[in-house]
């Protein structure tokens, strides 16, 4: 019998920015010994701060944005970095893309995710932490093309 998948769930414009692979790490006060494949989920509610909406520089971005409540993207997750330092934080700005005053004592945790591509959008509800799949086929789904229905 396959695995169950398993997701977790992203704030937009954050999911849509690891979908694109121009964010590699995502940040969490909590972390793990998981990896493997995860299912990148958009969150119903965005991240409200300019910074984040800032990296959204093309028409397909702010597209890709759009897409809440469900599925987006499918992410090997590689490791679990610790920022135990704002020094640390800061060193890893272009992989994980937040403000260094985001940093909050005594630590972070850094989700390493590689390979990310995007799937054909599935709603589902999100949950926090990571979360089990039922009645979804995570295989290979990729988004249509511009233009293909």
């Amino acid at each position: 019998m396959p695995e169950r998948p398993v997701a977790i769930s992203v704030k937009q414009p954050w999911a849509a920015l690891i979908v694109a692979r121009l964010k590699t790490i995502e940040v969490r006060t909590w972390s793990t010994r998981r990896r493997g494949r995860v299912l990148i989920h958009a969150a119903k509610l965005d991240d409200d701060r300019p910074e984040a909406w800032s990296l959204i520089t093309t028409p397909e971005l702010m597209e890709a944005t759009h897409l809440r409540g469900g599925f987006v993207g499918v992410a090997d997750l590689d490791g679990c970095r610790t920022y135990e330092t704002p020094e640390a934080f800061t060193a890893d700005i272009p992989r994980h893309r937040n403000a260094p005053d985001w940093f909050r004592p005594p630590r972070l945790y850094g989700f390493v995710f590689r390979d990310a591509r995007p799937v054909a959008y599935h709603p589902y509800p999100g949950q926090t932490m990571f979360f089990g799949v039922d009645d979804y086929d995570a295989g290979e789904r990729p988004a249509a093309a511009a233009g293909e229905d």
